[in-house]
């Protein structure tokens, strides 16, 4: 869907404004700030949450686009995207810790996400799975090995209400949702954040290829902590640790591709 200047409806781009790798921070002042690892970035479009930065890495042109929060925003991000010429798609964002083991800082490559949430059930049935390309994981994992980050592998969940996990038990269905956080802890899901199902599942109908890196920013299981207790004040998330192990991945993809 185009605007009257025959532009992408949402994010306001055309093709030939992005590279066909695209990193996807959910926020919108973390664009630039991503795109500051490129060389020669340039800004290319705003509106809405959509922020667009453009530059290239080993001499390839890469992007740097925000989705917002959430699944339905992001799937928005990922149709016009695809359409405009990405074929590469890493998501670059926060997540909570789903298992003792693993701790604030620590970076998760999801290979696959639960899909908790309810804009994928518009493309496909809920029993196709939401599952990374093993190219990106590779590449993502390889990154953070290069740098020295403890980064994990596994299924991370993907939702649509944060205060709907983080603070389960005042909710109306507390007893519903803490039964099924406790499956999905039960069964090794080691992360919880609020976008990669939408992209693994876009990715998997237009034959693309996805990813997610997930720096945890509390530690496991914020919901059982008391409201005064100081573990409960999250402090502001610090992004560079993910940043560079996903510019890291992209460069070897950039590699790999090229070979």
């Amino acid at each position: 869907m185009k605007n009257e200047e025959g532009l992408a409806f949402h994010l306001h781009i055309k093709e030939g404004d992005i590279g066909r790798y695209v990193l996807l921070p959910g926020d919108p002042a973390r664009c630039e700030k991503i795109a500051k690892y490129f060389d020669d970035p340039h800004f290319v479009a705003q509106n809405r949450e959509y922020v667009t930065w453009t530059g290239t890495l080993l001499g390839e042109k890469v992007s740097v686009v925000s989705t917002g929060i959430g699944c339905p925003s992001t799937a928005i991000a990922v149709e016009e995207l695809i359409e405009a010429g990405a074929d590469t798609l890493i998501r670059v964002g926060s997540s909570g810790a789903m298992q003792p083991t693993v701790h604030t800082g620590d970076v998760v490559v999801a290979t696959a996400a639960i899909r908790d949430e309810g804009t994928t059930s518009h493309y496909l049935p809920i029993e196709f799975p939401a599952v990374a390309n093993i190219e990106v994981v590779n590449a993502l994992v390889a990154g953070a090995a290069n740098l020295g980050v403890k980064a994990f592998t596994g299924v991370c969940q993907s939702k649509d209400s944060f205060y709907g996990e983080v603070e389960r038990s005042r909710m109306p269905m507390a007893q519903h949702l803490e039964d099924r956080w406790n499956a999905w802890i039960a069964a090794g899901a080691l992360a919880s954040e609020m976008e990669a199902a939408a992209l693994f599942i876009l990715c998997a109908i237009y034959r693309k290829r996805g990813g997610a890196a997930l720096q945890v920013i509390n530690e496991f299981d914020l919901a059982e902590v008391d409201e005064d207790d100081a573990a409960k004040h999250m402090a502001e998330f610090d992004a560079d640790r993910v940043i560079k192990v996903a510019i890291e991945g992209v460069k070897r993809l950039i590699k790999s591709d090229k070979r």
